[in-house]
């Protein structure tokens, strides 16, 4: 399966009547425009966001105002792109999946302040940043360099001086933060559920 990446007003609308006509349904209340960013496209992710820009983002929000989704939003891996949609419209939510974690709070500089200032929540995913804080050798879809497996083994060690696992700890690490809704941590399969 290769996705096909369309973020202009048309793409998003066939995507939209695609996901209603797969799922049964005849709302969504959440509607995330997925994988935009420079780390899923590189340099062709200019390209990209200008779609949503120019016009994507119209069909998002059309679709917000005429009450067909609840909340609009993305669903990301990086910080700039969600500061970059800030800049084109608004949205209610961003599903950010490994930035806000034990491990890394770089959406703490510029995204939450402006997320909090624009009301826009945020889904923390990957929480177990691509599983090195669940005993994987992972982290960021990648071998978890040196530097990261020793900051995980300096919080493996605060953690079992409180006797809490480092998982349960890096689920609820985000949920202390008022703007964070949510948390889904990824499981890979139906024993890690």
């Amino acid at each position: 399966f290769t996705p096909i990446y369309d973020y202009s007003y048309e793409g998003i609308m066939r995507a939209y009547e695609d996901s209603l006509q797969r799922l049964g349904l005849n709302k969504i209340d959440i509607l995330l425009v997925h994988d935009i960013g420079a780390f899923q496209h590189g340099e062709a992710n200019e390209y990209h966001f200008n779609k949503l820009k120019r016009s994507g983002y119209r069909a998002v929000n059309e679709l917000r105002d005429n009450g067909d989704v609840k909340a609009i939003g993305l669903g990301v891996n990086e910080n700039k792109i969600c500061l970059d949609a800030l800049e084109i419209g608004d949205w209610d939510v961003f599903l950010l999946a490994g930035r806000y974690t034990l491990l890394e709070q770089t959406s703490l500089d510029k995204l939450f302040p402006e997320c909090k200032r624009r009301n826009t929540s945020i889904v923390c995913a990957g929480p177990f940043n691509s599983g090195v804080l669940v005993g994987r050798e992972m982290w960021n879809y990648e071998e978890a360099p040196k530097r990261v497996v020793e900051k995980v083994k300096a919080l493996r060690l605060i953690a079992d001086d409180y006797a809490v696992p480092l998982a349960a700890a890096a689920l609820q690490f985000p949920l202390a933060n008022p703007l964070v809704s949510s948390v889904i941590p990824g499981p890979r399969s139906n024993h890690e559920v």
